[in-house]
């Protein structure tokens, strides 16, 4: 697929857009404690680079690499407080877009392009962001896998709504997900390689970027 025949690109937010573990790593380390202190979970310290793994999958994918004994409800728990401290975190303003992330997606919407967010995160999340950054200026449509309580994997939400947009399409991301996503629903796949997968999970994408910023190029 040639890009200069795209009219649609769907975004991923978390390694794409927002560069997460300014919030992910402090809330992350917070949930870990209360693992720690109230369920016997075995004591660690996470460096940020450890936790950059977990960035872009469900709470369920992320729980059960290193929790899955634990019972559903206290995964459960600990969702809930990782999800209320990052949104007090991005609430208080420690969040942090990549560096030109807005210029980009207004230079991408000046060009003409149908612009979607599509993440993995919940819809609480989206709107905290939404509202702090103000990417309701920028996006066409914000959907996340919490959108749709019948399918969560990445791919499948996007099959759920790209026939609302037009054809043709790109997806831009920075793990497994989102290039099988786009494979999967026959996009044109970009990956951010600065953001937290690593090489194997992107090595199957039609291009690459090192920077945000890049995409002003490819489009």
């Amino acid at each position: 697929m040639d890009k200069k025949d795209i009219k649609t690109i769907f975004l991923d937010y978390d390694g794409t857009l927002h560069d997460s573990l300014h919030v992910y790593a402090p809330a992350f380390r917070k949930a870990y404690r209360h693992l720690v202190e109230n369920h016997g979970l075995e004591e660690k310290r996470w460096a940020d680079a450890e936790l950059g793994q977990f960035l872009g999958m469900t709470p369920k994918e992320m729980w059960d690499i290193f929790g899955a004994d634990l019972p559903e409800e206290v995964k459960a728990e600990a969702s809930t407080i990782l999800g209320q401290e990052m949104q007090r975190l991005v609430e208080d303003g420690h969040a942090r877009l990549f560096d030109n992330a807005l210029a980009t997606l207004s230079d991408l919407k000046k060009k003409g392009y149908k612009l979607i967010f599509i993440s993995n995160c919940k819809n609480y999340y989206m709107h905290a962001h939404a509202k702090v950054f103000g990417l309701d200026d920028y996006f066409d449509r914000m959907v996340c896998s919490d959108t749709f309580a019948d399918i969560e994997a990445k791919h499948l939400v996007l099959a759920r709504v790209k026939k609302d947009f037009p054809e043709r399409m790109a997806i831009v991301g920075d793990r497994h997900h989102d290039m099988e996503a786009g494979r999967k629903n026959n996009l044109l796949t970009i990956a951010a390689r600065y953001g937290f997968g690593d090489s194997d999970e992107l090595e199957e994408a039609d291009h690459t970027i090192e920077d945000i910023t890049e995409l002003q190029k490819v489009f």
